[in-house]
């Protein structure tokens, strides 16, 4: 079996993924429900990618096991668990108000085996929400978890749709969030206006990430925006540079514009730099 072959990525409530050995050799595919190794008991979710699609991101410690497949009772349960964790919200709603906490809960996920509760929640500040989980105990019996999150993991849980009208990244198949910059939209030529620029969670959009690095190659063999450039007797400034047609726009001092490629606008440059 090559190595890796018995990875596969289970996907959960909230688009939580995590990486999973199917030690068992159980014939799993996609959209397959299964039963997982939880942290102090046993969890549901669903198979989104199996074998050689998944990467194993090696962490400290051993990767959990699938058990089984989930059968009918498995599923009738989850769908229980969804309706109490509808109502859980509501509870932990009213019990945060009636603390006069500064949170905002976000989602509420439990675990397949009702062995815990995770409450997931948003805040300016750290908040101390000990006697929140003690009233919740109380109310539910079974461990309980309060875990603040990001703006980015709240669009992710809460999932949507980008400007691009397509699922969300993060909600799709992100398992990391990475740092992303204002000057990858500057790199691409973007609008820095941050509705054009920004995704649901208000930070800039993921995206934005995935073409910097093309975008960098491209523009090498270009001069930089703003250079001047020299064509026989004409001189102008290297306004736009446009990857798809694989060219540069000049404005001339003559207020005439021209497209040229690469090794044109590079020529034109260099022309000025030895003085034409």
């Amino acid at each position: 079996m090559a190595k890796n072959s018995n990875l596969v990525e289970i996907v959960f409530k909230g688009e939580r993924r995590v990486i999973y050995r199917n030690r068992k050799d159980l014939e799993l595919e996609p959209d397959d429900y299964v039963i997982v190794e939880a942290d102090r008991g046993r969890d549901l979710g669903q198979v989104s990618l199996v074998g050689g699609l998944v990467k194993l991101k090696r962490g400290k410690g051993e990767t959990r096991s699938v058990i089984r497949m989930a059968d009918d009772r498995d599923l009738g349960i989850r769908t229980e668990n969804k309706k109490k964790e509808v109502e859980a919200f509501q509870t932990c709603k009213l019990k945060i108000k009636e603390h006069n906490l500064e949170m905002k809960l976000v989602d509420v996920e439990m675990q397949f085996d009702g062995s815990k509760i995770i409450f997931y929640f948003t805040a300016a500040q750290r908040i101390d929400f000990r006697e929140l989980v003690k009233d919740l105990a109380a109310v539910y019996r079974t461990r309980i978890e309060l875990r603040q999150i990001g703006v980015r993991d709240e669009a992710k849980r809460i999932s949507g749709y980008g400007i691009c009208g397509r699922k969300q990244c993060c909600s799709a198949f992100l398992n990391e969030f990475e740092q992303i910059t204002t000057q990858m939209a500057k790199d691409q030529q973007l609008s820095l206006n941050p509705t054009k620029i920004s995704g649901n969670c208000g930070r800039l959009l993921c995206c934005l990430r995935y073409e910097e690095e093309t975008y960098q190659k491209i523009f090498a063999n270009f001069p930089a925006l703003g250079s001047t450039i020299k064509v026989g007797k004409k001189q102008g400034i290297l306004n736009y540079i446009n990857v798809f047609k694989n060219s540069g726009l000049v404005r001339f001092d003559d207020n005439t514009e021209e497209w040229l490629e690469p090794d044109a606008l590079m020529k034109g440059r260099n022309a000025d730099a030895v003085g034409g």
